[in-house]
């Protein structure tokens, strides 16, 4: 939503700008321009690009439009669930969870916690990660390292979709100067035609630069800024988890485990030590 706020806002202060200038609107009206740098960005986009790029960027245009489901109280329900993991396997046993891991669609523990059924990404990482830890044959070390390279990669492949918006934003001033070129080709071609008319083709082949900068820094290059900020948030969901599962390798128990997760989300997400604990005890009475 606030994709939208924002263009409005930039849309608001250029126009506006220009009518308080006294600027007539009809000379900015150059569909055929539109055409011509809309047409060759989404061309170049599509030449850049192999066919995973694509969709993966297509897919994440949409999102962009909704509110962030890293919250607070999604980051609450990802520590008490892995509070009610660790605090089953320190007092059952580690083999008690392999029901639990290979088909948490009937887990009770993982159904008390549908906004995290609902990432297949993060499931999918929190069932290995416990599977190796319930084999009992990995170092501590080792899966760290491991959970360090799957992130990466995790990561990488959220970004495509940034980098080549990226791209796109970066190639429309050109593709400005080009619909503009064109435009003052065909006004010297028309030479003969009265100075009134002359600055009129001038005027409209001017637009071409204009429109290619504001597409690019105006609509292009924050939707860009906006899926990086989504990967970084995105992410913190992996670490939290990873920090958790470690905490409870290296010895500590549920409680403490939990709290070293609380400590890398963000301040923005991050629930308090009060509010943790009140949420764990609260499933602990369930």
């Amino acid at each position: 939503m606030l994709v939208l706020v924002g263009y409005l806002v930039v849309c608001g202060a250029v126009f506006g700008g220009y009518a308080l200038m006294g600027g007539h609107f009809g000379v900015l009206f150059q569909p055929i321009e539109l055409l011509m740098i809309g047409g060759s960005a989404l061309g170049a986009f599509i030449s850049g690009n192999n066919g995973k790029t694509i969709k993966a960027t297509i897919k994440e245009l949409p999102l962009l439009l909704r509110t962030s489901k890293h919250n607070r109280q999604l980051y609450m329900d990802l520590l008490a669930l892995l509070y009610e993991l660790l605090a089953k396997a320190r007092k059952e046993g580690m083999m008690k969870l392999e029901s639990d891991v290979e088909a948490p669609a009937s887990s009770e523990i993982f159904q008390r916690y549908p906004s995290i059924m609902a990432d297949h990404e993060v499931m999918e990482f929190l069932c290995d990660y416990l599977r190796l830890v319930i084999s009992g044959n990995t170092d501590a070390f080792e899966i760290e390292a491991l959970m360090d390279h799957e992130i990466e990669t995790i990561r990488h492949e959220a970004e495509v979709p940034s980098h080549s918006l990226t791209r796109v934003a970066d190639a429309l001033p050109a593709l400005g100067i080009v619909a503009a070129v064109l435009g003052v080709v065909h006004a010297l071609a028309s030479a003969d035609l009265p100075p009134s008319e002359m600055g009129a083709l001038i005027a409209h082949a001017m637009v071409g630069t204009f429109l290619g900068v504001l597409m690019a820094y105006g609509f292009v290059a924050p939707l860009a800024t906006v899926i990086e900020q989504k990967v970084e948030e995105g992410m913190k969901v992996y670490q939290c988890a990873k920090v958790t599962l470690l905490a409870s390798l290296n010895g500590y128990a549920p409680q403490l485990a939990v709290e070293f997760g609380r400590k890398v989300l963000f301040s923005s997400e991050r629930p308090t030590f009060t509010e943790l604990d009140a949420h764990v005890r609260g499933v602990k009475a369930r």
